[in-house]
């Protein structure tokens, strides 16, 4: 299967993840996106599908439903339950409409049966790919007090002043600005931020704060913004 040519690869940023058991269609679904100038990562299996969905955090998810071990639609519930928001293209063999309607209603962005045709499903890819850029650049700046962070760029200033965060760094501050208020828990802080399977503790989630309150806050001991809701976790007061 191989419907491009290395003419057609550009440099681009963008990772799919493909979760296939079918071990020629996953290769060359794998072939066909690397022609395309895509990072491409694999998963034979339902666990291994699991384990890189939340520890990589692709851009875009081709997911088989049935697999050994997590089926297809298990890890897509499991994704949106954890609201992760990466979009997925299921492929099926099932073609009747009670399971699109499943896939779907789970959360699917868009739902092929098998056989397809190789460039339906790479058009399909480059669609939903455009649209999640598309959100991603409409998304606006957040800001509290003196600190400014752009999204889509991944960057964060203090009064003007550029601040480097850690990736981890920048995906805590987001979950918590995109909420601000809210009580998150320390354990759905990493669910949310380091994802399915890590195997941190609450401690880890208390160090990452103290960086960000060192690197952000005027007063770090005193915090005026990242917040510490006793016996619950943080909050971002944004006042």
């Amino acid at each position: 299967m191989s419907g491009g040519s290395e003419k057609d690869a550009t440099e681009r940023t963008e990772t799919i993840l493909v979760i296939e058991d079918d071990r020629s269609l996953r290769e060359g679904l794998a072939l066909n996106f690397k022609l395309k100038g895509f990072h491409v990562l694999t998963a034979a299996d339902g666990e291994e599908g699991m384990q890189k969905a939340f520890d990589v955090r692709p851009d875009l998810i081709v997911l088989d439903i049935m697999l050994p071990g997590y089926s297809g639609l298990e890890i897509l519930q499991e994704l949106r339950e954890r609201h992760q928001d990466v979009p997925v293209l299921i492929l099926s063999a099932r073609d009747t409409l009670d399971n699109k309607v499943e896939g779907l209603g789970l959360g699917a962005d868009d739902y092929l049966t098998k056989p397809f045709e190789l460039e339906e499903l790479l058009a399909r890819t480059e669609a939903m790919l455009r649209r999640r850029r598309m959100n991603q650049l409409a998304e606006p700046k957040i800001a509290f007090g003196d600190v400014e962070i752009d999204p889509a760029g991944r960057q964060v200033t203090v009064v003007g002043e550029e601040v480097a965060l850690s990736a981890k760094e920048f995906d805590l501050l987001v979950l918590l600005a995109r909420s601000p208020g809210r009580a998150f828990s320390r354990e759905e802080i990493l669910e949310r931020v380091w994802g399915w399977g890590f195997e941190g503790t609450a401690r880890t989630v208390d160090n990452f704060i103290l960086v960000l309150r060192q690197k952000l806050e005027v007063d770090p001991a005193n915090p005026r913004h990242i917040k510490t809701v006793r016996q619950v976790g943080y909050r971002l007061d944004p006042t």
